[in-house]
């Protein structure tokens, strides 16, 4: 199945209808955003199934998989919306100091305006629609761009949008890097963009021209950090969840161990029986286990298994873009596979004697997506002190993102800004200060000539 471009002239069209419909107050009620929001979860439960089976389509991700890590995430941030949006919403009062009586200070939340989203393959319906719903709960209106490696989601989305909502509210546009070209060429209020640092640098260049913010979701090589201290047993089977998930195609998934060498032959046996009792003997049979996205992301994937010490897994199978959970011993950290982010299921392992090494290993690095420490609380403290990341667990994998109370975001190369429940109706507005001054006095102090400077200056 292939994905036909849309058109210039049709993203033009949408671009100015959807501007229009904006500079018509349109999205402006509050109520209105409340039934938009429930409109989209309609959708979402409607066509719950077509999604399903596109997802198993185009990544062999389960139905389970899919729920958890998809719909249910989108359908739980609507939820969180919904029960807060007039909060969120209400003008924000704050103190108004002695020198500006007798006036009274706000923060107002309006909408930027016309959102460009542009999302990736990976979760193809989690972070496509994760930010529409904070851009429909901020009043903004919003152009979809979703991934055209999964033709069959991308697809059913189109559908199921082009169904719920008008276009000059909320439309998607299909196709490949030339439409994101054509949609950067046109101007918005803000752009949110989830994928690889190297596209995001192109997103900010493109945003640059026009001074429109960005929201820029990326990824990097987020460490997994097991200390000596670590509960083997119990961090084997996080580890090896995390690193299962979406056959590791997860922007926050541990990309390589760090490991202490007083644990390593511990943490291999405990991770390789963890992988088993997941996937089963032969991950390839197993229902839960997804295959990498195209032949091109699985070309590069073998590619760093050539010449490797692979002391766990290795198979892999080109007509079924399989590549089963695999272990890297002794990477060298000036490899590729040391240099890139991975995304898939292998797993190399660097270890270290002092926790110092670990710190400076991460430091020297970019920043990355999120990080990962398995130890005791005191070294956690110690680590979390001495590293920075976009966001991390402590003894766990991947579940800080599960929180819709916290921001997710990244840091330096992995992104910048932040969304997720309010994080996310606040990325898509603008806090406008506004001061209001009543007219039934009107104190000289302020005006020239400055008469009683002497005592302004004191109350300043």
């Amino acid at each position: 199945m292939a994905i036909e471009n849309t058109s210039t002239e049709r993203i033009e069209t949408i671009v100015a209808s959807q501007r229009a419909y904006f500079r018509g107050g349109n999205t402006l009620d509050i109520k209105f955003r409340l039934s938009a929001l429930r409109a989209l979860k309609s959708a979402i439960m409607k066509w719950e199934k077509p999604l399903a089976d596109a997802l198993w389509t185009d990544l062999h991700k389960s139905y389970e998989e899919g729920y958890l890590t998809e719909l249910s995430i989108v359908l739980g941030e609507i939820d969180n919306h919904i029960s807060h949006l007039k909060e969120w919403s209400a003008p924000e009062h704050r103190p108004t100091p002695l020198k500006m009586f007798p006036s009274r200070s706000k923060i107002i939340s309006e909408p930027l305006g016309c959102s460009l989203i542009i999302a990736p393959w990976n979760y193809p319906v989690q972070l496509l629609l994760n930010p529409l719903v904070g851009a429909i709960s901020a009043g903004c209106t919003a152009l979809l761009k979703p991934s055209p490696y999964v033709p069959t989601v991308s697809t059913v989305i189109e559908q199921m949008i082009a169904e719920t909502f008008a276009q000059e509210y909320i439309a998607v546009v299909q196709g490949n890097r030339d439409v994101n070209t054509a949609l950067l060429e046109q101007r918005y209020d803000i752009i949110f963009f989830t994928g690889s640092p190297s596209l995001g640098r192109k997103v900010m260049s493109a945003a640059a021209k026009n001074l429109t913010p960005v929201v820029l979701e990326l990824g990097g090589k987020s460490p997994c950090i097991v200390d000596s201290s670590a509960n083997i047993a119990t961090v084997a089977r996080r580890i090896a969840w995390g690193k299962s998930l979406n056959a590791g195609q997860t922007c926050i998934a541990p990309d390589y161990l760090l490991v202490h060498t007083s644990v390593k032959d511990r943490l291999v046996d405990a991770l390789s029986r963890e992988f088993k009792s997941l996937l089963g003997e032969n991950p390839k049979q197993a229902k839960h286990f997804v295959r990498i996205v195209n032949e091109r992301a699985f070309d590069r994937l073998v590619g760093y298994l050539e010449g490797a010490k692979i002391i766990f897994g290795g198979d892999y199978d080109r007509n079924e873009r399989y590549i089963s959970p695999t272990i890297i011993d002794e990477a060298d950290p000036q490899s590729p596979i040391m240099q890139e982010e991975i995304f898939g299921p292998i797993f190399p392992i660097v270890t270290f004697t002092e926790l110092d090494e670990a710190v400076k290993f991460v430091t020297e690095r970019e920043k990355p997506l999120a990080l990962y420490y398995f130890g005791d609380n005191d070294s956690a403290k110690y680590i979390l002190h001495h590293t920075s990341s976009g966001g991390a667990c402590v003894n766990d994998t991947i579940m800080h993102i599960a929180n819709e109370n916290m921001p997710f975001g990244g840091v330096g190369n992995s992104g910048m800004s932040s969304y997720h429940g309010r994080e996310s109706f606040n990325v898509f507005s603008h806090r406008r200060s506004v001061v209001t001054t009543p007219t039934w006095i009107d104190l000289p102090f302020r005006y020239m000539p400055y008469k009683l400077f002497g005592l302004v200056k004191k109350i300043l």
